[in-house]
């Protein structure tokens, strides 16, 4: 596979099923943030973290390859006329959401009661995870741009919120893992 086509050097790029568009178009900003996302949570699970959490991190970054897919396809030829995927674009499944949910649940099971906003940081993997929060939340914002202007599976919206909660409940069992301080964000009196 040839790393460098040279297609891209007037600055468009080819969508799943052939579309043309400019490198800054809504949909590449949105696919490629979710790739600069995942990127993060590979930094993150290459943290000396439990192996548990590694492993969830790694089949998240393989749901977030999914979301590329189907953020990188041109939905006018992603089906054909008779309504079959012409593609076969992966999909993702409300199972995947409820993994997230369900790790939230474990996860909040075992740290204190959370009574103020926390701000970010307290040790450098803490931190990796709320920089991928972070990144989480503007994909988020924009895969909802794009949604507006040219609709795909919500699926994708759900999954990104979800996974943004998951994050700030990791940057906080992370916290608690290296015995880290919670800082409390309390708002300065004037």
């Amino acid at each position: 596979m040839k790393i460098y086509t040279k297609t891209g050097d007037k600055g468009t790029t080819a969508l799943f099923g052939g579309t043309r568009v400019p490198k800054h178009h809504i949909r590449i900003e949105s696919y490629g943030t979710v790739d600069e996302l995942n990127s993060h949570i590979g930094l993150l699970r290459d943290q000396e973290i439990e192996e548990n959490d590694k492993i969830n991190l790694m089949k998240i970054q393989d749901r977030l390859f999914t979301i590329g897919s189907i953020l990188a396809t041109d939905p006018a030829r992603a089906t054909l006329k008779n309504g079959k995927d012409r593609l076969n674009i992966p999909k993702l499944t409300s199972r995947d959401i409820e993994f997230l949910e369900q790790e939230i649940d474990i996860m909040n099971e075992a740290l204190p009661e959370m009574t103020h906003f926390i701000l970010p940081g307290g040790h450098q993997s803490v931190s990796f995870c709320h920089i991928a929060r972070c990144v989480c939340r503007r994909a988020e914002r924009m895969a909802t741009a794009l949604n507006e202007i040219e609709a795909f599976d919500e699926r994708v919206l759900k999954y990104l919120n979800r996974l943004s909660d998951y994050l700030f409940v990791l940057a906080r069992k992370l916290s608690k893992y290296f015995r880290a301080e919670e800082v409390k964000w309390i708002p300065e009196k004037k």
